[in-house]
């Protein structure tokens, strides 16, 4: 019998077969780091190149933009493949976290080059967050740099356990191995310091290819690796991953239909089969799961890295931001944790005030205390600070309104790291790790009291109340605050005035006047404020309170429908013209600093509960339309 082959069908064949080969492949994701104008763009470039992962129509436009930059002897330069940004380009520098992909025949890649100037170095731990390598290039010319510690303790900060030591610009020295040693021995010594344990040391020229593919015969003292087949063959953690105990935060509950209701995520840790018990957590509800739902089919088993639906035997309750975990060894749940946190905003930390946390899908309300010390990345001393800023790394106390699933982050880089938002711009301000939860954190539990807020409002016949008086000072906070409590006490009305000054007699004599000292002295007040409702009072307080932020704080203390923001709206002009103190004049001539309305800022209310407008109301009459608002009669806004 004789057999005819179709040459299009052994086209489709061997083209399938390629691609289950290229899929199988494993993957790699690693970044190129370092001080600036190490040659970190120009070694992706050559790696791009040298896999030929460079299109014609690429290299021709390659080639052109060379010989316009200047290349010297009109050779290609490689860091064109990878800074994209015309500021780039223009500066010969790179700013922006750049990703390639590229594959050989043993391996798949996504290379993050990463930026070397300090002001970027938010760039680069955005790059390295997602990294299993790091590739940390020094320039044989300059040896260890600042940068090159920093980004260095960085990379090992992050978890990142797989390091290569790229000498490079070998050439520049004439591929002197005195000069190679002398940087490897400088480094080991500061790599031991910080705990890297192990690195794997190259010299080469990114620039002429020196080592990048195999061996060159311009380091015959070098016995390899080169750099392509180190990546090629460098042990994963993907197995680690998969030997730990089950964990899925949950991104979405897909729910098509009445008839089918799962929960989707990406495997953190662990595998999973039809019939486990699960735990969904926090609430500490456990099941088990039917199905293991892919848009290719129900599987038997599914592990770390891969995304799937589940859904569960009993109807629970979980959704996003809930953790489906193995039953029998949960994570932890806590509110209060210490943490090593980089801090990536021009603005400097804020102690006590609430920024967004977000780790996994979970995110929360927390508040960063005053940090234990700060990081010397050149000697790695302790430094005593009160804040953060650009590019710090610093250890503190993390708070958080409500308790989180998480691990810690040498444990779990799903479940331990996470990223703080500004509550106003929206803006990632810092990243972190969680390293353990407090101890206290744990013991302290609220105590049930028989006699509750309910109770003592009861008894004094009224409605528990904050009234939040907010301005400029000399805008007449306390004047109307005084005449509010006159007259709530005129009405046999139970009630306390917290003011400014006078809490900073006791309460808070210990704080200053500088932006984290009054967000501390806000704090305060409001937990005091919230104690006083609970006993049924009504509550004045009569603070500058200049942040948005703070006030809001407050306000989520509250129960619903108790907070009262009340804006004493006085042009600063007018709030000079009054100021008996002379506390204006004073901060005008530098006497006074932080001072607000004159050198710190004031954030007016956006939507008060009621705004009095000083230039057209009396205080009097402002302190009577107050109390009819706040005893149920609606005033228009003053």
């Amino acid at each position: 019998m004789t057999v005819s082959y179709r040459p299009d069908a052994l086209i489709a064949s061997d083209i399938s077969a390629y691609l289950a080969q290229h899929q199988n492949k494993s993957l790699l994701r690693f970044i190129t780091c370092g001080s600036v104008d190490d040659g970190k763009s120009t070694l992706i470039g050559r790696l791009l190149y040298d896999s030929k992962m460079i299109f014609e129509d690429q290299l021709a436009a390659l080639e052109a933009d060379s010989r316009r930059v200047g290349t010297q002897g009109q050779e290609i330069d490689f860091a064109l493949l990878v800074d994209g940004l015309a500021a780039e380009r223009e500066q010969g520098i790179t700013i922006d976290v750049a990703y390639r992909f590229f594959a050989t025949e043993k391996r798949k890649f996504i290379v993050a080059d990463t930026p070397g100037h300090e002001q970027y170095t938010r760039n680069m731990v955005t790059g390295a967050s997602t990294a299993d390598l790091a590739v940390i290039l020094i320039d044989a010319r300059k040896g260890v740099l600042t940068q090159t510690r920093r980004h260095s303790y960085l990379a090992h900060l992050i978890g990142i356990r797989h390091i290569v030591l790229a000498v490079n610009k070998m050439d520049l020295v004439g591929y002197d191995q005195a000069v190679f040693d002398a940087i490897v021995a400088e480094y080991r010594e500061f790599a031991a310091s910080i705990g890297i344990a192990d690195f794997t040391a190259i010299p080469l020229s990114g620039f002429r290819g020196d080592n990048i593919t195999a061996l060159s015969d311009n380091t015959p003292w070098f016995a390899g690796p080169a750099l392509m087949p180190h990546l090629e063959t460098v042990e994963l953690d993907v197995d680690a991953d998969r030997a730990r105990p089950f964990r899925m935060p949950v991104q979405w509950v897909n729910r098509p239909n009445l008839d089918f209701r799962g929960f989707s995520g990406l495997i953190a840790a662990g595998s999973v089969t039809p019939g486990d018990k699960v735990r969904i957590l926090p609430s500490g509800r456990t099941t088990s799961v039917t199905r293991i739902v892919t848009l290719g089919g129900d599987l038997t088993e599914a592990g770390a890295g891969q995304s799937v639906t589940l859904t569960l035997a009993d109807e629970v309750d979980c959704s996003r931001g809930d953790l489906i975990a193995t039953a029998d060894a949960p994570p932890q749940v806590a509110d209060q944790f210490q943490a090593t946190i980089v801090w990536m905003d021009q603005e400097e930390l804020l102690p006590g005030r609430a920024y967004w946390l977000k780790i996994g899908s979970q995110t929360v309300s927390a508040t960063v205390q005053q940090p234990r010390h700060a990081i010397d990345v050149n000697t790695l001393a302790e430094l005593s600070v009160r804040t953060l800023g650009l590019n710090d790394i610093g250890v503190a106390e993390v708070y958080t309104d409500r308790g989180i699933v998480f691990e810690a982050y040498e444990d779990s880089h799903a479940l331990g790291g996470f990223i703080l938002i500004d509550k106003i711009t929206n803006a990632t301000v810092g990243a972190g790790m969680l390293n353990f939860s407090l101890r206290r954190a744990q013991n302290v539990h609220w105590q049930a009291t028989e006699i509750n807020r309910e109770a003592h409002a009861r008894q004094k016949n009224q409605s528990p109340r904050l009234l939040w008086f907010t301005g400029l000072s000399g805008s007449g906070k306390s004047t109307i605050a005084n005449l509010v409590e006159k007259r709530l006490h005129a009405l046999g009305k139970h009630s306390f005035l917290l003011d400014g000054d006078n809490v900073r007699h006791g309460l808070n004599k210990d704080l200053g006047f500088t932006d984290a000292d009054r967000i501390e002295n806000i704090r305060r007040v409001g937990e005091v404020a919230r104690l006083m409702t609970d006993a049924g009072l009504i509550v004045l307080t009569a603070f500058i309170s200049p942040f948005r932020a703070e006030r809001e704080l407050v306000r989520k203390m509250m129960p619903e429908g108790e907070f009262f923001e009340i804006f004493v709206d006085t042009p600063l002009d007018e709030a000079e013209r009054r100021d008996v103190k002379g506390l204006y004049r004073k901060a005008r001539s530098g006497e006074i600093a932080n001072f607000t309305g004159i050198t710190s800022p004031y954030e007016a209310p956006v939507n008060p509960e009621i705004r009095i407008d000083t230039t057209r109301t009396s205080p009097e009459a402002a302190a009577e339309l107050i109390v009819e608002q706040i005893m149920g009669v609606w005033s228009p806004t003053l």
